[in-house]
């Protein structure tokens, strides 16, 4: 069994490719590439088919982290198709939800900070409007986020 993870957050230019890029980075380490697999997308759809942000490509590339992927919007598909779908912030969580009206895949949806073990935050800022030093934050926040997540998989999916 292959479990599917999807990181989200507004435009899929910033944050959730920098958590996807992050994961196959800690998924990679680990030796699970058969077992996890992840993708991001974004809520809108301001950046289809772009690249990641330069500034979060470089911030995450001074930690030994490359990058991969384009700009997508989530879909209704990304529901069945992902066991865990990890929002970057509330309002991305409230705009995931809102098109599951039927409440079908609350479960599925969660915010990405439940899992930090080292950081009080509680959501993944978006630093696009800011400096070097936000893009840096959010690379220590995803970092550790996406260290207590796979510890949790492991724990309740892999290894159970």
């Amino acid at each position: 069994m292959v479990y599917k993870l999807l990181f989200v957050c507004l435009g899929n230019i910033c944050r959730s490719p920098a958590a996807e890029n992050i994961m196959n980075h800690l998924i990679q380490e680990a030796n699970l590439e058969e077992q996890i697999v992840c993708d991001s997308a974004g809520t809108s759809s301001y950046h289809i088919g772009a690249a990641p942000d330069r500034r979060m490509k470089s911030a995450a590339l001074s930690r030994g982290i490359e990058f991969r992927g384009r700009a997508r919007q989530f879909e209704q598909f990304d529901f069945k198709q992902f066991d865990l779908i990890l929002a970057m912030d509330e309002e991305n969580y409230q705009n995931i939800l809102a098109l599951d009206s039927q409440e079908k895949y609350k479960d599925k949806v969660h915010l990405i900070c439940e899992f930090v073990t080292r950081h009080p935050e509680r959501q993944v800022l978006d630093p696009y409007y800011g400096g070097q030093a936000e893009f840096d934050k959010v690379i220590d926040l995803l970092l550790d986020a996406c260290e207590g997540l796979l510890e949790k998989i492991c724990q309740n999916y892999l290894y159970s």
